[in-house]
């Protein structure tokens, strides 16, 4: 991503980063599907050691996490959402970073839970911020990303009242699970499911869990499934 669009989406989440935790903070209680992810990953990872949130906005799904005994961080490109994170969950270490070069040593992590952070990457850099992902990620580590199902990218100048410039880049599940096992990941899990309409934007979602290959960390059913 050139550095004018990094700015331009740092200061967009920079600016909406209260009214974010107002409206998104506590997006899971009406998210049944996430949950259920959320708590097998939890399951595999306990004990692991540590995890990341990556693109973590206010921290909602490190808090999740942590509260089912996994050793997880966050890590977000916005300084105004790290600084809403800390606030938020004080026992949840949070620091700003960019998912394309992370201030983090190879094999690192044992897990990363990426929900819709990807968005925000032009199509042509999805493969250089998944290998990037694989680096700091331990032998057998998971990946979990979740991302809007399309082919669009939908561009923002206005959000909540603010001036942003944000895009929203869509992707195809095969187009992601490509572009993971281009950069070397195995594939266990692939999940779409319909959209909360009361919750969320009104769009279909996927859910892919990938391995770095290695040691296993746990077990996952390996499945390509479909749910609405």
């Amino acid at each position: 991503m050139d550095q004018e669009k990094t700015r331009d989406l740092t200061a967009s989440y920079d600016r909406v980063a209260s009214e974010y935790v107002e409206r998104i903070y506590g997006e899971l209680a009406g998210k049944p599907f996430d949950r259920e992810l959320l708590n097998r990953f939890a399951e595999r990872l306990q004990g692991a050691g540590p995890v990341c949130d990556l693109g973590c906005g206010p921290g909602q799904i490190a808090r999740y996490l942590r509260d089912r005994n996994v050793e997880v961080r966050g890590i977000d490109l916005s300084p105004g959402m790290v600084e809403q994170a800390r606030r938020l969950n004080p026992d949840i270490p949070f620091w700003q970073g960019d998912m394309l070069a992370l201030d983090s040593k190879d094999g690192t992590w044992a897990g990363i839970a990426a929900f819709y952070s990807i968005i925000h990457i032009p199509r042509a850099e999805l493969p250089r911020a998944l290998a990037e992902m694989k680096r700091v990620l331990q032998p057998g580590g998971v990946l979990l990303l979740a991302f809007h199902i399309g082919e669009e990218i939908l561009h923002l100048d206005e959000w909540w009242g603010q001036e942003v410039s944000v895009d929203f880049v869509f992707f195809l599940p095969e187009e992601v699970t490509g572009a993971l096992r281009s950069v070397g990941f195995e594939i266990e899990e692939v999940l779409v499911r319909e959209p909360y309409p009361e919750v969320e934007h009104p769009s279909r979602r996927a859910y892919i869990l990938a391995r770095k290959p290695g040691p296993p960390s746990g077990r996952y059913n390996t499945a390509v499934v479909q749910r609405t």
